[in-house]
């Protein structure tokens, strides 16, 4: 699976942005999931979702404002990221996971994207 994500830049807090992650390859994905990573802290995980059914999950500082979907016929998931504040900074990543396990950690995916910066100034 070769994963190509975009959309991220510089924003003022309260802004919107659209990430994008386009899958292509021979390699079936389970789900896609987007995780994030500031300076000097862990890759943590914001959002996800299954191919199959459409199921989401989102990390609690981020729920009630970003939006994954995905569409199917272009292999594309995008991340809507509403309402965002200064904290939201950080490198951006999609990752594909081919195997049913743990969704929200990092270590149960198989392949990443190269990253996308979202900058958001206060």
């Amino acid at each position: 699976v070769q994963l190509q994500a975009s959309g991220g830049g510089l924003v003022q807090a309260g802004d919107s942005l659209r990430l994008s992650c386009v899958a292509s390859g021979r390699t079936y994905s389970n789900a896609i999931g987007w995780f994030r990573q500031a300076p000097g802290t862990e890759r943590d995980f914001v959002s996800a979702i299954v191919w199959s059914g459409g199921r989401v999950y989102y990390a609690d500082s981020v729920k009630d404002r970003f939006t994954i979907a995905r569409d199917i016929s272009v292999n594309t998931v995008f991340l809507q990221m509403d309402s965002l504040k200064p904290e939201d900074t950080a490198v951006y990543y999609c990752a594909a996971l081919t195997r049913p396990r743990d969704i929200r950690n990092k270590e149960s995916y198989d392949y990443w994207g190269q990253g996308t910066q979202v900058t958001v100034s206060s």
